[in-house]
């Protein structure tokens, strides 16, 4: 998230925070597609990470993206932060261990998506190529510590750094040593949403598995596949994960909202400053929990849209809907992630088959698929077979949905020729991690650094 929201609107009743996310409904010809993604910059002479400060930094470089683009600057402290395009049409923003994001814009297309993203890589070198600089896309930081990881000067991030080793085991892990693909979703009504949240929870494993790529930390193997994804599995399991409640055949935006509000806040905004409220959950929070404690302790819309981008599980419902459940990789994935998903989610008949696929999954099976693919990813057993089964169905109607949609290009290619990335992984049986991991084993010598220049933009 690029910019942490200031609606000063007072909240007048819990329903209203429900309609409030009911109003991201919209029909079918206003869906747009919204593809962020994070990658590691480093050095290219040492490979070491790069700080905030300095002539060759995070900061330089959002100077020089602010120079060269003409984005408006977000200010934490009188820190750039982040850039914002003028016009709504996209951000950038640095995560906790300075990973760089670029927030994209709501396109019509994944035509416009490649597009976007190539554009974006291409500015970023020519400022990036004369400090020394280059990026990273996998999806887990593969040699440095947590020590030796910048810490980026952004309040919400202290916040979360004091708080996360409280909760669970991996959640700096999580915030300074990761990396995601992720796409933002439109709905067209309530049902729409809980058929789409649905499919996509129960499918949100079988993302991770097809895109794992962190196989290594602190410059070995790590044991797994995604170790992204396992780093999920105990992060801070209050606000993360699967939802059990939205497999209910009558879920909807009240039943979000009734969760979302007894999970425990981060942090409210007062003029521009960031107050830690992790003692509190929302509903307290609503009830006066903050008063006397903070002079302006009434909650307002900002705090409620700030909550929710606070909340974590493998797929968020705010306005739209987020896949989260993909690790960072290379450029052909960046795209390939949402289409993946729009294949599935934007074609009505590809939703229905995809619906049809996972009718029958229980709870308790997709929670056991997520347990396992950090470590066997297409392997992972279900039911009589493996997730590779399952990824040959996923994909074939993904396929179609994409076909189904007909938006080409001008070579006149449709937006399924974005799947070439999966249908490999698929086609193979074998992950962009196994790929990594067996050019370690054989012409890297069992060494970690060449993952540095095979895999940068």
């Amino acid at each position: 998230m690029a910019r942490d929201t200031t609606d000063q609107t007072p909240i007048g009743s819990i329903g209203e925070l429900a309609e409030y996310m009911a109003k991201g409904s919209k029909p079918a010809s206003q869906f747009r597609i919204g593809t962020e993604h994070e990658k590691f910059g480093f050095f290219t002479d040492s490979h070491a990470p790069v700080p905030y400060f300095g002539d060759a930094s995070i900061s330089a470089l959002l100077h020089g993206m602010e120079a060269r683009l003409g984005w408006e600057p977000i200010l934490d402290a009188g820190n750039i932060i982040g850039l914002a395009e003028p016009h709504g049409m996209g951000a950038i923003s640095i995560e906790p261990g300075g990973q760089f994001e670029l927030s994209g814009g709501p396109l019509e297309t994944l035509h416009q998506t490649h597009d976007e993203t190539v554009h974006h890589l291409k500015v970023l070198k020519e400022i990036a190529d004369p400090l020394g600089i280059k990026f990273l896309g996998i999806g887990g930081s593969p040699e440095w510590t947590f020590e030796n990881t910048p810490r980026m000067p952004k309040s919400r991030y202290e916040i979360m750094t004091r708080y996360m080793p409280k909760v669970g085991r991996h959640g700096l892990d999580m915030m300074y040593r990761t990396c995601t693909i992720q796409v933002n979703l439109d709905f067209a009504s309530e049902e729409d949403m809980r058929r789409k949240m649905q499919v996509s929870l129960k499918l949100q494993s079988l993302a991770t598995a097809l895109f794992a790529a962190s196989p290594f930390t602190e410059g070995k193997p790590n044991g797994y596949l995604s170790w992204r994804g396992e780093i999920w599995r105990d992060t801070d399991n209050a606000r993360a994960g699967l939802l059990p409640f939205a497999f209910a055949p009558n879920f909807g935006f009240e039943h979000y909202v009734e969760w979302a509000l007894d999970v425990p806040m981060y942090f409210i905004v007062r003029d521009g400053k960031y107050h830690d409220c992790t003692h509190v959950t929302f509903r307290q929070f609503l009830n006066g929990a903050l008063k006397g404690e903070i002079a302006d302790w009434r909650p307002n819309m900002g705090d409620w849209t700030n909550h929710l981008s606070t909340l974590f599980p493998d797929v968020r419902l705010k306005r739209f809907l987020e896949m989260r459940g993909a690790d960072g990789g290379p450029l052909d994935r960046i795209t390939a992630l949402p289409a993946f998903w729009v294949g599935l989610l934007y074609d009505n008949a590809a939703l229905d088959e995809a619906e049809q696929l996972t009718r029958d999954w229980t709870f308790a099976e997709v929670q056991a698929l997520r347990d396992a693919v950090p470590t066997a990813g297409l392997k992972a057993s279900f039911r009589s077979g493996t997730l590779l089964d399952i990824a040959k169905d996923a994909l074939a109607i993904s396929s179609k949905g994409l076909k189904s949609r007909a938006r080409y290009n001008a070579a006149g290619a449709d937006e399924s020729t974005y799947l070439a990335p999966v249908e490999d992984v698929v086609s193979r049986g074998t992950t962009l991690a196994e790929d990594i991991l067996r050019q370690y084993n054989g012409a890297w010598g069992q060494s970690v650094s060449p993952v540095f220049e095979a895999y940068s933009y």
